[in-house]
């Protein structure tokens, strides 16, 4: 069924590519997530709403579960010009634009007031740019938290020893990588539609993830332990081909940006509400979640930023952070 889907959408997509520009006034929002997640409510209400100001001039259709396919290959759809984007996370970007990748870095920042002032900055408007003109990427908004990550095991976590030898789930991103191999697991780059298998076949031994996620993939039936490291504070933007955007009338185009911005605004503010009941919910399925003292994963990862060559991007980000 999931292939049924996946093949009546690159159908649609197709018919979409052969028709004149004028008629480019569909845009295909690609996610791994579920539909019970607080960022699919986020892509419900921007469709809502770009469709209503536009007064259907502009229409949205949302895949969830990677219906398009995964994130790096809608990502090469969207340089190629097609009327696609996707909800993804920095680390998928820096392939393009290194600095991107900062954005999956490590104990970054600390709340979401921190994550809008650093998208509104200067310096994260210097990259969009470099994005634009490097990989024909426009970037509508990047400010949809998904919450913080977590680690997902089936054996008890309290340091990054602990993690010795456990084959760890993670995209394939070299910040994601570099992150959990620094925590003391062996980093498994892997599509999110897979880890329920590989769990339950044991083709690896744990994930990392954030609750919303864990609970929509229905992960609580194949790991026992989550142990509350947040070591990701999980920052994703809405990304789409430049050459599509640029097709737009200008009143479209704005309309477009405003709502994805105040969409994913919202979105984060009702994932940040849902936080504790998700908890509550995974401790109902079975699953231990527990409190940890983070000092042991934020020294471990502090390396992280020199072997990625982030180490003076770092310093930009916490001059524009006010730190």
């Amino acid at each position: 069924m999931k292939l049924l889907y996946r093949l009546l959408a690159l159908a649609s997509l197709c018919v979409a590519a052969a028709l004149p520009a004028a008629a480019q006034t569909v845009l295909n929002v690609n996610t791994a997530l579920t539909t019970d997640d607080p960022m699919y409510a986020g892509l419900e209400r921007m469709k809502a709403n770009v469709e209503k100001r536009t007064a259907g001039k502009l229409t949205i259709r949302i895949y969830p579960g990677s219906q398009l396919g995964k994130d790096e290959d809608v990502l090469e759809q969207a340089r190629a010009g097609a009327n696609v984007a996707v909800l993804v996370d920095g680390g998928r970007l820096a392939p393009f634009v290194k600095e991107f990748g900062i954005m999956g870095a490590p104990y970054l920042v600390d709340n979401f007031d921190q994550v809008l002032r650093l998208t509104g900055s200067p310096l994260f408007r210097g990259w969009v740019d470099k994005l634009r003109n490097a990989a024909n990427l426009q970037v509508l908004a990047f400010d949809w938290f998904q919450g913080h990550r977590h680690v997902l095991t089936n054996v008890a976590v309290k340091t990054p020893a602990d993690l010795k030898g456990i084959r760890m789930r993670t995209p394939g991103a070299p910040v994601w990588l570099e992150t959990v191999r620094a925590m003391g697991a062996t980093p498994t780059g892997m599509p999110w539609s897979e880890v329920y298998s590989a769990l339950q076949t044991k083709v690896i031994d744990g994930a990392e993830a954030q609750h919303p996620a864990v609970y929509g993939a229905r992960l609580y039936e194949v790991v026992k332990i989550i142990t509350k490291t947040e070591h990701i504070y999980l920052i994703t933007g809405i990304v789409t081909s430049r050459t599509w955007f640029d097709k737009l009338p200008a009143d479209q185009q704005a309309i477009l940006l405003e709502e994805t911005v105040a969409a994913g605004k919202w979105a984060s503010e009702k994932t940040i509400e849902s936080l504790a009941d998700y908890e509550k919910k995974l401790r109902e399925k079975g699953v231990s979640v527990v409190e940890i003292d983070k000092t042991p994963f934020r020294n471990a990862t502090a390396g992280v930023y020199a072997t990625l060559g982030y180490t003076d991007l770092r310093k930009e980000v916490d001059r524009a952070l006010g730190k």
